[in-house]
């Protein structure tokens, strides 16, 4: 059952912008803590942001705070992670979530299928 679809990704010059969007349902972007979660070749997942059931309360990575940014429209049902500055380092593929606010993957209870970002000349 696929329950969050991901899309906007692609390839971009490093210090360029690129915005991913989180198809959701209207019960899972009110009532669930969402966020973003990306994993390079070769690396573990990792977190990048997060944004509370309310949409009041956010929180990044180190690595991406500053240049990224996470919010919701609960009209459309959609996430979104702006991206600015983007450097080679963040390329990977990006996984929408949902579940417990938190920074730990344990803490998702769906995921959605990722879509690849990659940053390069």
């Amino acid at each position: 059952q696929v329950q969050l679809v991901e899309s906007g990704g692609g390839l971009v010059q490093p210090g360029g912008s690129l915005t991913l969007s989180c198809a959701a349902s209207e019960t899972m972007i009110t009532l669930k803590a969402m966020g973003w979660f990306r994993q390079a070749p070769g690396k573990e997942r990792e977190f990048v942001a997060t944004i509370s059931s309310s949409g009041y309360i956010t929180s990044y990575a180190d690595s991406v705070k500053g240049r990224f940014t996470i919010s919701r429209d609960t009209a459309k049902n959609t996430l979104y992670l702006g991206m600015n500055s983007l450097k080679p380092e963040d390329t990977a593929v990006y996984y929408c979530a949902a579940g417990r606010y938190g920074s730990r993957t344990d803490s998702v209870d769906y995921w959605g299928q990722g879509t690849q970002v990659t940053v390069s000349s």
